[in-house]
């Protein structure tokens, strides 16, 4: 878990700045031919949305044992957060109100890449992950290109009503570092 200082300038810098954090999260990926390098960054802001966000976990694409992807791999870490994690990350929050699955209904999610829709591993798809956990909106660098599976994953968020937006101005970055390796 990393703190990072959040700008505190407009709402497209924020989006950038923590886009650029899932980047650096995609760069420690070991490259495959057969699959993507990805990073996610999952923020929260507590107790209001007028607080500044902070970061809840981060994951990266083959992070944890398992064929793991980045989305999964960030959710996974932040349900595994302690009371005394949270106590650390919210110093000024009564703890006894913050349990993760609510923390993790008002959070943000930040993917260099489409969250998957279809896994050819037979995992479950990182987009049904999210669907599960009722993230409240998923910010994405890049679609995922037709390479291995056709992906439907932004589509299935917004289904689910989670809010999706595509954040410009990285697309030839996060499908760099996606690709490395192929």
């Amino acid at each position: 878990m990393s703190e990072s200082t959040v700008p505190s300038s407009s709402s497209a810098e924020l989006h950038i700045h923590f886009l650029r954090l899932a980047l650096e999260e995609a760069k420690k990926c070991i490259p495959t031919r057969t699959a993507f390098c990805v990073g996610c960054v999952i923020t929260v802001q507590w107790p209001s949305e007028h607080t500044s966000p902070i970061v809840l976990a981060t994951g990266y694409s083959r992070e944890l044992p398992g064929n793991t992807h980045a989305e999964a791999n960030a959710l996974s870490k932040a349900c595994s957060l302690t009371r005394e994690d949270l106590a650390h990350l919210f110093p000024h929050a009564d703890t006894s109100q913050l349990n993760v699955n609510s923390l993790l209904a008002r959070a943000e999610v930040y993917t260099t890449m489409e969250p998957c829709s279809i896994r050819t591993s037979g995992l479950s798809p990182c987009s049904d992950a999210l669907i599960s956990t009722n993230i409240k909106r998923c910010f994405i660098g890049v679609g995922e290109p037709d390479d291995f599976v056709v992906c439907e994953g932004a589509q299935r968020l917004k289904d689910s009503g989670i809010d999706v937006q595509w954040i410009k101005g990285l697309e030839d970055d996060c499908i760099d570092v996606a690709r490395r390796g192929h």
